[in-house]
């Protein structure tokens, strides 16, 4: 197993939950990690992405300004803190891992190679 994403659960709207996603070595170094939501019956969208050689940081737009991915190279640990959570963030979240910088093309699932197992996020 590659990744695996811990700290999904029920909060209330307003409230505060933080994912981590745990990766092995080969797995996260020099590649760049994200987070991706899915509710059934949609495609799954691009919430955060991080390159883990020099930080650099995207968002989506639904999302900027609550929350905030960040990374721990020591840990090859990816976190993504979600505050003022509203209902419409309920969704399985993902960690995912591609190989090498995704750029641009960071909300774009087909650059990831590796993919989580999901924690469910559920904002009532």
């Amino acid at each position: 197993v590659q990744l695996v994403e811990s700290g999904g659960g029920s909060v209330q709207a307003g409230g505060s939950l933080r994912l981590s996603c745990a990766a092995s070595e080969d797995t996260y170094r020099g590649n760049t990690m994200a987070w991706f939501r899915q509710v059934p019956g949609k495609e799954r969208e691009g919430v955060a992405a991080i390159y883990t050689v020099v930080g650099y940081i995207k968002y989506a737009d639904s999302v900027k300004g609550r929350f905030t991915i960040s990374r721990d190279n020591a840990k090859n640990t990816v976190y993504l803190q979600m505050n003022s959570l509203k209902p419409e963030d309920t969704a399985m979240y993902y960690c995912a891992a591609s190989v090498g910088y995704a750029g641009t093309q960071w909300p774009v699932q087909a650059k990831y190679r590796y993919w989580g197992q999901g924690t469910q996020v559920t904002v009532s």
